[in-house]
């Protein structure tokens, strides 16, 4: 007999206080972690609190917070996404070479979110008809859309006159900090996918077929159409962080964004979200996001060597992993 069942009749069980309930959050550790890390630099760099770096810390989230919403929600499903930076700079290079023959600028665009779509489909498409492994499906296309890339681009780079595709690096200054539109519409798209995962039918879906697949299609949910959807919606993304990357980098160039692939993911991992998928939040991932952007900035400012900014990164990514461990067996 359950304790629940012992109680005298009318008595219920206690529930568990709120601020035990709030610490047990995927995105809390995260969030403890970013506030130390400020701490810490605040108290050993001097400009690191003024409005004009935090401006600019800011900005350099902009481009990895959108790429990093996409690869939350593969790495939901048990997925991951190795391909998410590769997609990005080749719509960079679709709109600049676009814009470059002459195109109008809202054709540009809309011929480079195709193409993400597209590529979103057709990996989506492989992961949930075929079945086949994300890791496989997403290396591959990573080496397509690389190969395309360079084919498209034929080792040059665009520089981008127009207003419309650099229009996310334009913005306004408040008490000395400059607020980019791009920063206002990355906002506004975690806002909008962290609505979709809680309260739609859809997010709850993502959730469940991460968690556990089989039990999903046992209750009737069509876990193909799903992932399929998923990948679609990643790759749309992608394609926004592309037109992003052109308000902060007025040039598409085929060496961008380099990292991107792996920043994405350490940026998800980083903010409590678990690879085996069906645990996570993008709230975690913005603050996965920001202690990317915390700790290169800070360290920077020390004046400390680049190589150690990645040694410290890759400590914060495997702390992360084993943390989500700990917690899965704990279960």
């Amino acid at each position: 007999m359950s304790s629940a069942s012992k109680l005298a009749p009318g008595v219920r069980a206690e529930r568990q206080p709120l601020w035990k309930s709030a610490l047990m959050l995927p995105s809390v550790g995260p969030l403890v972690v970013l506030l130390v890390f400020c701490a810490i630099f605040a108290l050993t760099t001097g400009p690191f609190l003024s409005p004009r770096n935090a401006s600019l810390i800011l900005q350099q989230s902009v481009i990895l917070g959108a790429l990093a919403i996409g690869q939350t929600l593969v790495i939901l499903t048990a997925g991951i996404d190795l391909a998410a930076g590769g997609i990005a700079v080749l719509c960079m290079i679709i709109i600049g070479r676009s814009l470059a023959e002459g195109f109008d600028p809202f054709l540009a665009l809309a011929l480079a979110f195709a193409v993400a779509t597209f590529i979103g489909a057709v990996s989506g498409g492989l992961v949930s008809r075929l079945k086949l492994p994300p890791f496989i499906v997403t290396l591959g296309l990573l080496g397509i859309v690389t190969a395309a890339t360079r084919l498209l681009s034929m080792g040059s780079s665009f520089p981008i006159e127009s207003d419309v595709a650099a229009f996310f690096g334009n913005g306004f200054t408040i008490g000395g900090a400059r607020v980019t539109y791009g920063m206002i519409a990355v906002l506004a798209l975690y806002a909008a996918v962290a609505f979709a995962l809680n309260e739609t039918w859809w997010g709850r879906h993502v959730y469940a077929v991460g968690s556990n697949p089989s039990g999903a299609r046992l209750v009737g949910i069509e876990t193909g159409r799903t992932l399929l959807s998923v990948y679609v919606v990643a790759g749309v993304i992608y394609a926004f962080g592309a037109w992003l990357a052109l308000g902060r980098i007025p040039s598409a160039d085929p060496n961008a964004l380099q990292t991107a692939n792996l920043d994405s993911i350490t940026a998800v991992v980083i903010g409590g979200t678990s690879l085996f998928g069906g645990r996570g939040s993008v709230i975690g991932t913005l603050i996965g996001t920001l202690i990317i952007a915390v700790l290169r900035n800070g360290l920077t400012l020390q004046g400390i060597d680049p190589l150690w900014q990645d040694l410290v990164t890759g400590v914060l990514v495997i702390l992360a992993v084993a943390v989500d461990q700990l917690y899965r067996r704990g279960r």
